[in-house]
């Protein structure tokens, strides 16, 4: 966390460089790479990586682990990855594993590596998340006047989920958002403006605030996302893949199922009830849902932890480490440059 904050408080403009246009885009996601770190200092990872969007630097996401996975598996240069050789390589499963700090904590990355020692596409990179939990069920949210969106047809409020999974999540289902048809592309821009005042009224308000606030360390939070589901494909069916939209940061839009929502999904449905542990489920994007080639993510709940709070331990807080699994492929490999007259030199750009 120390470095993210250096990171936003002394080196935006790299971030600002490679996210923004001219060189990304609104929705473009990133990392930076961290081969120090306290934690790896003292043995108990093997890399760092501090995650970056349209709007600064994030604590968690499961995509850009995924895809780390693999790269750092293939990585064969010391300079970027001194400790690539102090790896462990289980024979048995065909995987290497990489312990990853991020900001919010320690992820155990599982990569499937062929024989020459090099990541196999075929088979899913795998994390053990940071303890993921149900933060509000079934919470009313009351909007204010002006944080009210045409599609609410005179309601004041709405009731959501609360969770956490590296990242705070707010999860609503489409009709209570105010949109019965489902979630459609070409809803997309008034989906954006509903799921915006509702970050924002969330955040906002002092009253929510535990809504955001870690139940085993009390550290204060933001919500970093609002996840609308699809009614019609639902968790609580094992049967079918649930579909989500993700706006997060500045109104971007993650076009995978989001890999810190699906952790945060499994504690809030462990939390509910509605799965066990080892209990997998299925896992859809907007993009993902519609494209018949493109897996989704797999989510299932690993292992529950218990921490006893208050004055005489009675509030016991139950959290769980969820296994995710997804695919990550490479694209390409890319130098950007900044020339002395470039007049826009590192800063960059949004529409």
């Amino acid at each position: 966390m120390e470095q993210r904050a250096q990171a936003k408080e002394k080196f935006d403009q790299y971030r600002r460089f490679l996210m923004l246009e001219p060189r990304g885009h609104r929705d473009m996601y990133g990392a930076i790479l961290r081969p120090e770190t306290e934690l790896v200092k003292t043995g108990e990872a093997d890399f760092g990586a501090l995650f970056m969007h349209n709007d600064g630097f994030s604590t968690m996401c499961g995509h850009a682990t995924i895809a780390l996975g693999r790269f750092l598996v293939d990585c064969d240069d010391e300079q970027i990855f001194p400790r690539r050789k102090l790896l462990k390589y289980n024979a048995e499963t065909q995987t290497t594993s990489i312990r990853l700090h991020v900001p919010c904590g320690v992820v155990d990355v599982s990569v499937p590596t062929l024989v020459i020692g090099k990541s196999d596409p075929s088979r899913p990179v795998s994390f053990i998340s940071v303890p993921s939990f149900a933060t509000g069920i079934s919470v009313t949210v009351h909007l204010p006047e002006e944080n009210r969106w045409p599609e609410l047809g005179g309601r004041d409020s709405i009731t959501a989920d609360f969770c956490y999974g590296g990242a705070y999540y707010c999860v609503i289902g489409a009709t209570e958002l105010g949109f019965p048809q489902g979630l459609s592309e070409d809803d997309i821009q008034r989906l954006s403006h509903a799921t915006a005042l509702l970050k924002k009224t969330v955040n906002e308000n002092p009253d929510l605030s535990s809504l955001t606030r870690h139940i085993q360390t009390s550290e204060q939070g933001v919500l970093y996302s609002v996840l609308i589901v699809d009614d019609a494909k639902r968790i609580n069916d094992p049967s079918s893949s649930e579909k989500g939209l993700c706006f997060f940061a500045n109104q971007q839009i993650d076009r995978s199922p989001t890999g810190g929502s699906v952790a945060a999904r499994i504690g809030l449905a462990y939390t509910k009830g509605d799965l066990s542990i080892g209990e997998q489920r299925k896992f859809d994007s907007l993009f993902t849902g519609s494209n018949k080639g493109l897996k989704g993510f797999v989510g299932s709940a690993f292992e529950e932890l218990k921490k006893e709070s208050g004055v005489d331990g009675s509030q016991k807080n139950i959290s769980v480490r969820v296994k995710v699994e997804g695919y990550a492929n490479y694209m390409g490999y890319s130098t950007f440059v900044a020339e002395k007259a470039d007049g826009l030199g590192v800063n960059g750009f949004l529409l």
